[in-house]
């Protein structure tokens, strides 16, 4: 036998030994699998027909698990979806020079809940900004069931405090949410955030008031702190309590990733009172409306303390008086200390400026000051932020009255009025007067300018306006007067010559 059919014959073995044993494997089970054990057969199984525990043994958990469904069903079908779109311009230059405008179509998604019968809208200003077209989309009972969609208009907006009201198109019958009273709200207490997050349709999530008062500028209203979960697409929906009423209108969210934001457990809501505010303006009014006093403030740091010579432990130093405004009207001094504001003790400007953009235009307010050692009250009248403010001033109303034993004649002769020194001139180091006003034809005309800091009068150092007046009064009778000023960084001498010499 030669090699060759040797190996030929070998070769037939082996692949007909490996066609018997898949053959084999195929008819045990088939692709390599385990064989069937009990030949195709059905195996015998029975599942509980009773829970761990009866409803009976957890009664307040059933309850409580009921109760929050009854209050989801009831809240859901005010809470709207909001989709928008419009387009941004942007100005490009070319490589000669050349201006070019290109649009770019935007996109948004939000949230908002029904507030009125006739279908106003509270939502985020950020949510609606700059958007030409508004879209809401209805869930849950009533007509509007099913997922309808409906042209929106904006009716008006607060981007400070970051609200906007929309009316939903077409009518209809509509199921609006009562405000509830946010100034009543616990940390610790049960909220529910219900909104679109991620475009996903109503969503609705649970969690605690974890903290209040809680700021991030010095413009804006303090907002409530909640676990419940918050994502975007939640911006403009309701935080409700355990009633279905609106505390909140959720705004934002803390989250360290500014890329891909989303849930940390930290979010915030818009108290619902200053949502209610906002909205009565808005509605009736067309814009939102705060309160003004009229002064520029700061908080009281070691320079301020150190100037003021004040040692309590509350209250914000006036460092402006707005002229014609009510602060002014009211008698508040550059220099003094708020301490209080109608009964409630001042801990910061900010707090302060929340109060009084939050109170009524043309209430009057008490106003505790400090002034050099001594605790006035006084009260003021607030007017409306961005109306001008020297209207406000009474036509008949006079100029604080000048010290006793000056001389009318003197003092009209002379022709200058000069003002106190405001906290931040006098922080800046600045001492004596500053010239107010100078009246034509008068003494001081063509010698004497607005803006001059008058520091010294025949050699004697001015101490405030009385001191102005009692120096100009015992001197300038008889003799020149010579001043020393300030103006615009350079020190001068000017003279002014005497009264007696121009009768």
């Amino acid at each position: 036998m030669s090699q060759s059919f040797r190996r030929l014959l070998s070769l037939a073995l082996v692949f007909s030994a490996a066609f018997l044993a898949v053959s084999a494997m195929r008819r045990c089970g088939g692709d390599g699998a385990a064989p069937d054990r009990n030949g195709g057969r059905a195996e015998r199984f029975s599942l509980p027909d009773a829970a761990p525990l009866d409803l009976g043994d957890v009664q307040l958990l059933e309850r409580i698990n009921g109760e929050y469904a009854n209050l989801t069903r009831a809240v859901v079908p005010s809470v709207v979806s909001i989709d928008t779109a419009g387009v941004r311009t942007e100005t490009l230059r070319d490589f000669w020079g050349r201006r070019m405008i290109r649009r770019f179509p935007t996109q948004g998604q939000g949230s908002g809940v029904i507030v009125t019968n006739e279908g106003h809208v509270v939502t985020n200003h950020h949510v609606i900004a700059g958007q030409q077209e508004i879209q809401v989309t209805l869930y849950g009972g009533g007509k509007h069931n099913g997922g309808e969609k409906h042209k929106a208009v904006l009716v008006g907006e607060d981007p400070q405090l970051d609200i906007a009201v929309i009316r939903i198109e077409g009518g209809g019958s509509f199921t609006p949410l009562k405000f509830g009273d946010s100034s009543q709200a616990q940390v610790g207490q049960i909220v529910f955030a219900i909104g679109n997050p991620f475009g996903l349709g109503e969503t609705v999530t649970q969690g605690i008031i974890s903290a209040k008062e809680r700021s991030f500028s010095d413009n804006q209203r303090d907002l409530l702190q909640t676990d419940a979960a918050i994502n975007p697409g939640n911006s403009g929906g309701p935080l409700v309590n355990l009633r279905g009423e609106i505390i909140g209108i959720n705004v934002a969210i803390f989250s360290p990733d500014r890329e891909n934001p989303g849930y940390q457990g930290v979010g915030f809501s818009i108290p619902s009172n200053d949502v209610k505010d906002a909205l009565m303006q808005i509605l009736e009014r067309g814009r939102p409306v705060r309160g003004f006093l009229g002064v520029e403030l700061r908080d009281l740091d070691v320079a301020v303390r150190s100037v003021l010579q004040y040692h309590g432990e509350t209250g914000v130093c006036v460092m402006n008086v707005v002229p014609g405004s009510p602060a002014e009207i009211a008698g508040l001094q550059s220099g003094d200390v708020i301490v209080s504001f109608n009964g409630e003790a001042v801990r910061s400007s900010q707090r302060l400026f929340l109060l009084i953009q939050s109170t009524k235009v043309g209430e009057s307010v008490r106003i505790d000051v400090w002034r050099q050692g001594r605790i006035l009250g006084l009260s003021a009248a607030i007017a409306e932020s961005g109306v001008d403010v020297q209207a406000t001033r009474p036509p008949d109303t006079p100029r604080p009255s000048n010290p006793a034993g000056e001389s009318a004649e003197i003092l009209r002769l002379t022709g200058v009025e000069v003002r106190e020194l405001s906290m931040a001139e006098l922080l800046r180091g600045f001492r004596g007067v500053m010239v107010a006003r100078v009246m034509p034809q008068s003494l001081a005309a063509g010698k004497l300018e607005p803006g001059d800091l008058v520091i010294e009068m025949n050699g004697r150092q001015i101490q405030g306006v009385r001191g102005f007046h009692e120096v100009l009064i015992s001197s300038a009778g008889d003799e020149a007067t010579s001043l020393r000023i300030l103006r615009d960084g350079r020190m001068q001498v000017v003279t002014l010559p005497s009264p007696a010499d121009h009768q």
